[in-house]
């Protein structure tokens, strides 16, 4: 029997859903324009200064704990073995629309310069549902899948439901630009004792996709102002596929497996904590920071993951990004480089922004991009382009005759945008957005950004 709470949602989804087009025409009709008074970026946030104290970059470190491989191979073994990403993206069941069947209230989300190269919305259930937001974004190298994360979100409500702070991934497949179709896939963590798992209840600020591990941020729950904060990997040859999709159990259900109503889960084969205790603290940018955002480098000496701190709400502190050599060795591909202690990592490199409310980092030959909350509810995001030399941003368009006069904006970037993800072979830069009904996934040439900074 399916729970009350499981009705109430889908309930207000239907509300939702119908209110949806009056709430476009009404954002239609009510245009905003981008003015020098909603940029978080109307000031720069200059060069970026490096971090070389030996005690800061002790605060980045890391400790790797790698799941039990035979008990990641029983598991397997007692669910039918394990599938691939290609088996997910057949069975996808959810349609995205192309841009144009995107809604006014969310196409006014992209960005004003550079424009999008191209843009998606979700299935509308999806792109309606409060209890479910979208976080973060990474795709395949040959830019084949994209992959978005979203976090369950309870209001109070609904809080204590099952589905309170669990994390689901959209494997979209990209193959056909003009059509493309997701599966969700619940992402789980294997019990210590080797006897099923239990969903990943967290907040996935950022991902990573290296070969085949999907690296993804989470964050758990907070305790006297710390918060246990981690990296989680998973592999992306190890989906598992549940047996009784009309279940709203986690786990083994007498002889079968339940995954909350999904088909496919994907548990985690390591995971990496502060390697100086305690958790991490999302008050201020002393001490060990909380995870943001992540994205892949490859332009690196070394492939590399770079991050982002993230601050409780309502605290504007100027944030720090640093990075993480991935490991290219045969039987750890995918996982963080460990020092000499087998089991700690270390930062390789590390600056200071000055920018506050950062939402998103990418790191590209040497160039770091990082994107920064607009102001308001209506406000644009800025997105930087900084090094040691200085910060540089798109003006906008409509605001360029501002110039003569001394005002400036930099608000030119999406709204409400989350982490950012960069594929080479298409030199698309992807993010989406989250609030509703204004969620859309799109991407920007990365040359048409550097080609506007001014």
């Amino acid at each position: 029997m399916k729970h009350r709470g499981r009705h109430r949602r889908r309930r207000r989804g239907r509300a939702l859903r119908a209110s949806l087009a009056g709430t476009a025409l009404a954002l239609t009709a009510a245009a905003t324009l981008i003015s020098t008074s909603q940029a978080a970026g109307g000031e720069t946030p200059g060069a970026l200064s490096s971090i070389t104290s030996a005690g800061e970059l002790r605060e980045l470190g890391l400790r790797e704990t790698l799941t039990d491989g035979t008990e990641l191979h029983s598991l397997a073994d007692e669910m039918g073995g394990g599938v691939g990403v290609d088996e997910v993206l057949r069975s996808a069941n959810h349609a995205m629309r192309a841009e144009g069947d995107c809604f006014a209230s969310e196409k006014q989300n992209l960005p004003a310069e550079p424009e999008a190269a191209r843009a998606y919305c979700w299935e509308p259930a999806d792109a309606v549902d409060d209890t479910w937001v979208p976080r973060s974004v990474t795709t395949s190298r040959d830019n084949q899948v994209i992959v978005a994360g979203w976090t369950h979100s309870a209001d109070d409500d609904r809080a204590g439901t099952d589905d309170e702070g669990l994390t689901r991934v959209a494997f979209v497949d990209a193959r056909d630009p003009a059509s493309l179709r997701y599966r969700w896939v619940l992402l789980v963590v294997p019990k210590a004792d080797g006897q099923g798992f239990d969903g990943l209840r967290s907040r996935l600020g950022g991902m990573a996709w290296y070969e085949d591990k999907l690296i993804v941020t989470a964050r758990g729950p907070e305790s006297g102002g710390r918060q246990d904060d981690s990296l989680y990997v998973f592999d992306l040859a190890r989906f598992l596929r549940a047996d009784m999709t009309d279940s709203e159990v986690i786990g083994k259900v007498g002889d079968g497996w339940s995954a909350h109503h999904y088909r496919y889960v994907l548990p985690a084969v390591a995971a990496y904590s502060p390697a100086a205790g305690g958790g991490c603290d999302a008050r201020d940018n002393d001490g060990v920071p909380c995870f943001g955002s992540l994205s892949l480098d490859r332009t690196a000496t070394r492939p590399s993951v770079v991050a982002t701190e993230s601050f409780r709400p309502g605290r504007e502190e100027p944030a720090r990004v640093w990075r993480y050599a991935l490991d290219t060795t045969a039987d750890r591909t995918g996982l963080l480089a460990t020092t000499g202690r087998e089991s700690d990592v270390a930062a390789t490199e590390a600056y200071r922004t000055e920018a506050t409310g950062v939402r998103g980092v990418l790191s590209h030959g040497g160039r770091w991009y990082v994107g920064q909350a607009g102001e308001g509810r209506d406000g644009h995001d800025t997105l930087w382009r900084q090094d040691e030399d200085g910060a540089k941003a798109a003006t906008c368009a409509e605001n360029k005759a501002d110039e003569k006069s001394g005002l400036r904006s930099y608000a030119c970037w999406g709204r409400h945008t989350a982490s950012l993800s960069y594929s080479p072979e298409t030199d698309e830069v992807w993010t989406l957005t989250d609030p509703i009904p204004e969620r859309v996934l799109y991407a920007v040439k990365l040359s048409d950004v550097d080609g506007t900074l001014d």
